[in-house]
């Protein structure tokens, strides 16, 4: 079967400039929740011994402290995450003592990062991605520098730029609504989830590509479009036989492995299904588009 996948790329373009679009504005309207990695504070996280307090029942108890924005995240079947922007020792021990009144309890983690570690962290990360993209156009710039067409070496980096930033964007927007509504915040496990997600874009972006040459070297007289086109029916099923191996084990941690992961898991889900479809129905039809273009030209 032939799928006519160029014939209807500006139902892709469409669809995802969409996703653009409401991914910029979800950033803009209700930005990211970073975790205290990254904008400094204490995070205390508890597991009771009987029966788990609500929420409202903690938050009633910690009102009197005076901790500013709190956040209290249920975690497992007992425990609680509370999350405070106060790195006051004090404090926090305050903060166990009152909770202890009322049914026994034992502390799992009593983490402080001070707002100045936060921002290098923060500052760090942005280097590390920078980098790990720029390393990845330069090798596919190198890798595609004797390809023959229409289309050079450094736009097929171009393209795969763009795929990257469409993947990144749309998961950034989704991690926006979910810390809006969900208190989901980003830590430094998902940041290393964005960086295995930039190499599995740029891996089955490349496979693409790949075929691609290998088609435009046989020279069978077809156009650009019929053999990108012929090249994205190829790699289709080896695509999704790989993004499926790959998210069923991430899907079971999502689902039964413990909150540290949890997140780390669902971002690697999202990220991996953006770039499996944006290799498949953004990075091929794009390409065939540049070399309509400069073909008209």
């Amino acid at each position: 079967m032939n799928i006519p996948f160029i014939k209807y790329r500006k139902i892709y373009f469409l669809f995802s400039g969409i996703l653009v679009l409401a991914s910029i504005i979800t950033l803009t309207v209700f930005g990211l929740q970073f975790g205290i990695d990254f904008v400094g504070g204490s995070l205390l996280e508890i597991e009771f011994k009987n029966i788990r307090p609500s929420l409202e029942e903690i938050k009633n108890d910690l009102k009197d402290f005076n901790l500013g924005e709190v956040v209290i995240q249920p975690t497992g079947e007992k425990g609680v995450i509370i999350r405070m922007i106060t790195t006051d020792i004090e404090t926090r021990e305050l903060v166990i003592q009152q909770l202890k009144e009322k049914t026994e309890l034992t502390v799992m983690r009593n983490d402080l990062v001070g707002p100045i570690i936060g921002q290098e962290l923060r500052n760090s990360a942005k280097l590390i991605i920078f980098l790990a993209i720029l390393a990845m156009l330069i090798y596919i710039a190198l890798a595609f520098r004797r390809i023959s067409g229409l289309v050079t070496s450094w736009q097929y980096s171009l393209i795969s730029l763009i795929a990257l930033i469409y993947n990144i964007l749309v998961t950034l927007g989704i991690f926006s609504i979910l810390g809006f509504f969900y208190y989901i915040e980003v830590t430094i496990p998902i940041i290393v989830a964005f960086l295995v997600i930039l190499g599995y874009s740029i891996n089955d972006t490349v496979v693409v590509f790949d075929r691609i040459r290998e088609n435009l070297i046989k020279k069978t007289g077809k156009t650009y479009d019929e053999i990108v086109n012929i090249s994205l029916n190829q790699t289709l099923i080896r695509s999704i036989n790989t993004s499926l191996t790959t998210l069923f084990p991430l899907i079971a941690i999502f689902f039964f492995g413990g909150a540290t992961l949890k997140y780390f898991a669902l971002t690697l889900i999202i990220g991996i299904t953006l770039g499996t479809y944006s290799s498949i129905f953004l990075a091929g039809p794009l390409l065939a588009t540049l070399a309509l273009i400069k073909n008209k030209k």
